[in-house]
Formats: structure tokens, C-alpha cells, sequence
């Protein structure tokens, strides 16, 4: 395979691994094993291998390698990115006209040791509006929907929950009314569903506001107050998910209002093979696990709580929807009897599962869209028309537009694909 090409069009690449310090370290990280795999990196076993990016994305392109050639982790080659902008026909017509000549997704595997901030990420035309006023935070002018599956079990918080539940918090966990103050608690203990979606949304907004910009010294004195009372009233009774995740999450982050405002938002468990989706202006925060994740092409967070980075609280209050109840869980519906697809409202991306067992073949049928796959576990053969490849775990590959590839195994071959949404490339 010359150049990272073979002749029936597939390229290898390199991924690009970020080592964020809520990763997980060394051997414990699914990314750090994916790396050493993918690259042939030395795995620092104390450091933590947080994220591995493939895509175009500046902040972490991915590389097309040489067949056999092991790249050293600073050695520059030519990116996806690059090598797109002089094949621009491996895109399809369709990306092309919608996206120009760059891939529309992004696709990572991540490995959870702690919490991620509690975050959001702006619409298109915040996305523009923070580029140009602070480039140095706000990378790309790109919206920022995504979609996390889980590999293992995996913890979120996700959304707003329902106004009932907040009903309950404020009557169960007093240190929140300390620090909103009653009259701002009242309004949300006498609100009611028939008042209409955008009262019930105002009053969230502002009560989440006003906790969300509490000072310093009031906000470690409520957690402290918090704490004490958790850790004994957990002799008397079983603590809650919600109240044991959030004495976690004070470990992780003492002090830090992202500690108390996790009461607010829906806590998320996902079993393998289950994923979450979701939108711009959505509160979430990723908590421990690991995930397949593909997302728009961007880099974009607006982040106020649980993280020693820059916070925008103003920022990330303001742009919310407010929307409130459980997020939707996608268990993905079966293509073929080893494929599960998962298709979210997004036209940028969809993910496809594959769990290939020992002697089985399967096809992934030409589409007009580019494809992106990794061998997460097991080993096979590719085939594509005549010709035939040996893929093992940690390949990552990218097959242009319009490509048949049928996948054999003699062992067990587990693979994800990132690609262009099927719902966008089927409409007229």
C-alpha cells in the first residue's frame, strides 16, 4: 500500500490521542491500548490517554500512514485532511455540495476516569459569534451535536430533569435553597406544568443562573454542609445514586458548584451497546466508561462547572434551552444479523456496530459518502472487489465514496464505522 493508498482506495491511518487529565492512565485506557496498537507509541503507564481523534479536525488530524511504516508520534506526514483537499472526489457529490471539501464528522474513542466539565456546545450561529470574538477558546465556527455508545458501562449526566423531580430536589437538599436563597426557590416549588413551557423554562433559567454563579466561599460552604449531611445520613439509610455520585464527584472536584448542580441534571447509566445523542445548547457531563463517540467537526465547549479550565458561566447559562426530561436512549436496530446502526437527528454522522463472530462474513454496501472505520477488537480480512486485506485491532481506516467492503473473520472481529447520516444521503 503505497503512500497510506491501496490500490482499491482504502487508506490506513494514524489517529491522534489526547491526554486530557480526566483520562484514564497507561494500561487502564482503551485509547492508550488503541494507540500502541494504531502507532506503535510507547504507553507511558502514568499518564492518562483521555481521547483518540479521527477526522480532519486541526485540534487532532489524523494521518494516512505507509503500509508497515510505523510513524513516531511526533513525525509529520501528509493529514486526512490535506489528502481529502487533493482527492476532493472521495467525499461524493452530495458531502461535497452540502460541507465542501472536508469530512462533516468526527469520530473518538474515549476513556472516562473522572468527571468531564459540566458543558455545552453552541449552535452555529453561537459557534460564529465565539470564534470571532475569542478564537483562543472557541476553535472553529462549527456547531457541536454528538453521540456517545457505550463499549463499556458508561455514566453521563444529560439534560434537565423533570419539574417534579426539581420539585423534590428543593425540598430534599436544603443546601441548594441556601444558596439560591427561598424567594428564588419558591418560584420553582409554586410553578406549575399549566403555567406553560416558557414560564416553567424562564424560572429555570434564572434559579439555574443564580446557583450556577454563586461565590466561592458560599458555594464550598453549602458542599461542606452537603457532605457532612450525606455521610451521615448514609449510616441511617442507603443514599441515593444521585446523592453517592455527587459525595464522588465532590472528591474529584472539592469545592466546585458542578458538585451541587449535578442535582439538577438526569443521571445517565448506559449498558454496552446502548448510546445517547445530543443536541446543541443540551447540559451534560461525561462521567466515567468508555465510548465509540462521532459528533459534527468541532471543538467547540462552553464549560462552567466541574473543570480546572476556563469557565463561561454567563455564556453557557444563557445559550441552555432549558428542555427538561430524560434523554432518549438509542439501543440501534439491526442491518444485518452482526451490524446495529445507530442513527441519530443529525445529518453529519451515524455510527455502525459491528460484532463479527468466528467464521462470519458481512457487507457494507457502496454508499455515495465516505466511511471511517476501527477494529476495536479481533482481526480479519477486507475485502474490496479483487483485492484483500488483512485488518487488526486499533486499524483505523477511511474508505472514500461509493465503496463496497465485505469483512471476513476467522477469530472474532469487533468494528465501528463513523459516516455521513444515511436519512441525509437518501433525501432527494
Amino acid at each position: 500500500m503505497a503512500n497510506g493508498r491501496s490500490d482499491d482506495g482504502i487508506v490506513r491511518l494514524r489517529a491522534w490521542v489526547q491526554r486530557y487529565d480526566w483520562g484514564r492512565c497507561g494500561a487502564d485506557s482503551q485509547v492508550a491500548r488503541l494507540l500502541a496498537l494504531n502507532s506503535g507509541v510507547e504507553v507511558d503507564p502514568k499518564a492518562p490517554y483521555a481521547e483518540l481523534w479521527m477526522g480532519t479536525h486541526e485540534s487532532g488530524p489524523s494521518f494516512v500512514m505507509g503500509s508497515g511504516v510505523v510513524l513516531a508520534e511526533e513525525e509529520k506526514g501528509v493529514t486526512l485532511k490535506e489528502w481529502i483537499g487533493k482527492n476532493p472526489n472521495v467525499l461524493g457529490n452530495k458531502v461535497l455540495g452540502k460541507w465542501g471539501c472536508d469530512l462533516p464528522f468526527l469520530f473518538k474513542v474515549l476513556s472516562v476516569a473522572k468527571a468531564l466539565s459540566i458543558q455545552a456546545h453552541p449552535d452555529k450561529e453561537l459557534a460564529k459569534e465565539l470564534f470571532k470574538l475569542q478564537p483562543h477558546l472557541y476553535k472553529d465556527d462549527n456547531h457541536k451535536p454528538e453521540m456517545a455508545l457505550a463499549i463499556t458501562e458508561f455514566k453521563a449526566l444529560c439534560g434537565f430533569i423533570s419539574l417534579e423531580e426539581l420539585k423534590d430536589v428543593f425540598h430534599d437538599v436544603p443546601e441548594i435553597v441556601e444558596l439560591i436563597g427561598t424567594a428564588e426557590a419558591n418560584r420553582v416549588v409554586n410553578i406549575h406544568k399549566q403555567d406553560g413551557e416558557e414560564k416553567v423554562k424562564s424560572v429555570l433559567r434564572s434559579t439555574f443562573t443564580q446557583l450556577m454563579s454563586a461565590n466561592e466561599e458560599m458555594t464550598a460552604k453549602a458542599i461542606s454542609k452537603l457532605k457532612s449531611r450525606l455521610q451521615l445520613e448514609s449510616k441511617m439509610r442507603r443514599l441515593t445514586d444521585k446523592e453517592q455520585l455527587v459525595l464522588l464527584l465532590e472528591k474529584q472536584y472539592p469545592g466546585d458548584i458542578g458538585v451541587i448542580s449535578a442535582f439538577f441534571l438526569n443521571y445517565v447509566q448506559l449498558k454496552p451497546g446502548e448510546a445517547l445523542y445530543l443536541g446543541a445548547n443540551e447540559p451534560h457531563a461525561y462521567l466515567s466508561g468508555e465510548c465509540i463517540e462521532c459528533m459534527a467537526t468541532s471543538d467547540n465547549v462552553v464549560r462552567a462547572g466541574l473543570t480546572p479550565k476556563h469557565r463561561d458561566i454567563q455564556t453557557l447559562c444563557s445559550m441552555l434551552t432549558y428542555k427538561q426530561g430524560y434523554p432518549e436512549i438509542l439501543k440501534g436496530f439491526p442491518l444485518s444479523p452482526y451490524i446495529t446502526r445507530y442513527l441519530p437527528p443529525f445529518d453529519e454522522f451515524e455510527v455502525d456496530r459491528c460484532i463479527l463472530p468466528r467464521g462470519a462474513t458481512t457487507v457494507f454496501p457502496a454508499i455515495p459518502a465516505p466511511s471511517i472505520f476501527l477494529v476495536l477488537v479481533g482481526d480479519g480480512t477486507l475485502h474490496i472487489g479483487s483485492s484483500k486485506d488483512v485488518v487488526t485491532e486499533g486499524d483505523v481506516l477511511f474508505a472514500p465514496a461509493n465503496t463496497e467492503i465485505t469483512i471476513s473473520t476467522s477469530s472474532e472481529l469487533q468494528l465501528y464505522r463513523a459516516g455521513v447520516n444515511s436519512r441525509f444521503l437518501h433525501t432527494l
